[in-house]
């Protein structure tokens, strides 16, 4: 039977244990030049037990940016310094992954640079409101991007890929969950376009297709895995025909060879959706399960009974660096702050004390 703490290869990378660290922004980059600082390399150095360490969510453009202090991926300034957290995780024998999340209409100006504004697939704003450096802020209506727009954004991905290769990350992840940009494109409610990117199913999955495509040829497909969640409805998403959707969108990007699925689950009702997608992909299939309360060590079994190749812990691995240790005795724990979670000095982030 295979368990939680056996290898793993991951498309020719042998991966110590089959624990994943889940993608969390922390909002502790530099707020001036988007860089994440030596705090973030210990952070990340800490928790490099890990199977697989995916990164905070990396703004891949300038545009791209949704929350205040969140790092990006697009200068040689920022590529410098994700370096040395790569190295800080390398040096204790980890494996890391960056995200690379656009946020699409998930974002505010007052975020952004010079005259830049959120943009997405259709000018249709989301309902609620976010935090910016003035505080709580209505989010706006997006710039619809234009078709050149599209493709030059699938052509940043990209280029983002590589400059994340460049700075030492083991590979990529496409962010394509939780109400963000790719999000944005599958979903009905967000996306109205009646061109070559929306409408049929067909369309609406072609920017996620191009994205993954456009990495996987720039930086291989055994270095790109992608995250989904369907039928989540966070960041005031709506969506239609969803194991339509994501059926068709995994079959789509299955023969492109990347290395891992990724799928967070949004509710306990999902599961027999995620047992259908995990059936639809031949790679690595990564599992964040929906559980009540920050996921435990009971969903270890989930490795055990075949649902996924490896699971993926969030809260859990904020307040513990060396939680696969723990996972094995299953526990102590020490509990997460959630007043801590975003933005902040290194309380709450660097001093969780390990076994």
């Amino acid at each position: 039977m295979t368990t939680a703490f056996d290898p793993i290869d991951l498309s020719g990378a042998l991966l110590a244990n089959r624990i994943a660290m889940a993608p969390m922004t922390r909002s502790r980059a530099d707020a001036v030049d988007r860089t994440p600082t030596a705090l973030v390399a210990e952070y990340y150095a800490q928790r490099a037990s890990a199977g697989l360490i995916i990164s905070e969510g990396i703004q891949p453009v300038a545009e791209g940016q949704g929350y205040p202090s969140t790092p990006g991926l697009h200068s040689p300034e920022q590529g410098a310094a994700w370096r040395a957290v790569t190295d800080a995780v390398h040096a204790r024998g980890g494996t890391i992954f960056a995200q690379l999340m656009h946020t699409g209409r998930i974002g505010h100006p007052d975020l952004l640079d010079g005259d830049l504004h959120p943009v997405g697939p259709s000018a249709v704003r989301a309902r609620g409101q976010l935090y910016t450096l003035d505080g709580l802020k209505d989010f706006v209506t997006p710039r619809e991007l234009t078709a050149d727009e599209v493709r030059a954004t699938v052509a940043a991905y990209a280029a983002a890929a590589r400059n994340a290769v460049d700075a030492g990350f083991d590979g990529v992840e496409i962010h394509g969950a939780n109400g963000y940009l790719v999000h944005q494109f599958l979903a009905t409610g967000t996306n109205h376009r009646t061109d070559e990117w929306g409408g049929s199913v067909e369309n609406r999955i072609r920017f996620a297709v191009e994205v993954v495509r456009a990495v996987a040829a720039e930086i291989g497909p055994e270095r790109t895995g992608l995250r989904i969640s369907p039928a989540n409805p966070y960041n005031d998403i709506t969506e239609t025909g969803t194991e339509e959707t994501y059926t068709a969108l995994v079959e789509a990007v299955d023969p492109i060879g990347i290395a891992y699925l990724h799928l967070m689950e949004a509710a306990p009702a999902v599961r027999e959706l995620t047992v259908v997608l995990r059936k639809r992909f031949s790679g690595a299939f990564v599992l964040n399960p929906a559980t009540e309360g920050p996921t435990g060590a009971a969903a270890l079994a989930l490795i055990e009974d075949g649902t996924a190749d490896m699971v993926a812990y969030g809260a859990l691995f904020i307040a513990n660096p060396d939680l696969p240790a723990r996972l094995r005795n299953d526990g102590p724990y020490n509990t997460p702050d959630r007043a801590s979670f975003y933005g902040g000095d290194h309380r709450g982030y660097t001093d969780y004390p390990a076994l």
